[in-house]
């Protein structure tokens, strides 16, 4: 394809307008009248509250406060300076109550129901327990393997434990569940 010279073309014909037939201006400059009209009124509101805003911010009525000070009388007992006014009258009681209320005081015992295990798995071979041990040895806990014989065959059980309070154990438990390891079960240990 040919290069083409742009710059020496003729320049373009004006065109008719299909409207009143009259030949259109080049001229992209002009605005509609609408947008003349719009501007207009836009300049006239923003001048109209920028005077708004003058005439409060200079009107004499504005500077005076809405709220007149109250006026303190001075009793004898404030004017020595000494004294505390009197207390209030108490519309309750409940501040009576409270000076001579008694409280009972029980003996309560927290029964700690023994040491704790988690359980975290128990497989039919020993080589599947060794490896959830050391996924669980990965995420920093010691748990043991204990071979259990049972009535369906020889189960190789993943513990950790003994621990003395079950929130130990619950925290260890939510540690493992950071590490993926999902589905250990706190019991007594027996």
């Amino acid at each position: 394809m040919a290069n083409q010279d742009y710059v020496s073309r003729a320049p373009a014909k004006k065109k008719k307008n299909p409207r009143n037939g009259k030949k259109q201006s080049d001229n992209a400059n002009t605005l509609p009248l609408k947008a003349k009209l719009i501007s207009l009124l836009l300049i006239l509101l923003i001048s109209g509250f920028s005077y708004g805003l003058w005439s409060l911010k200079t009107d004499p009525s504005t500077k005076t406060p809405l709220i007149e000070p109250i006026k303190t009388t001075k009793s004898k007992t404030q004017a020595t300076g000494n004294e505390l006014p009197k207390p209030p009258k108490e519309k309750w009681t409940y501040v009576k109550d409270l000076a001579t209320k008694e409280i009972e005081v029980g003996k309560y015992e927290v029964k700690e129901k023994g040491p704790y295990k988690m359980q975290c798995g128990s497989f039919r071979t020993a080589k599947q327990a060794e490896t959830l041990k050391a996924r669980i040895a990965f995420s920093g806990l010691e748990a043991q393997v204990k071979s259990v014989t049972g009535k369906s065959g020889v189960w190789h059980k993943v513990f950790l434990g003994p621990y003395p309070r079950k929130r130990l154990a619950e925290k260890d438990k939510h540690k493992l569940k950071r590490n993926n390891i999902n589905g250990c079960q706190i019991w007594l240990w027996q």
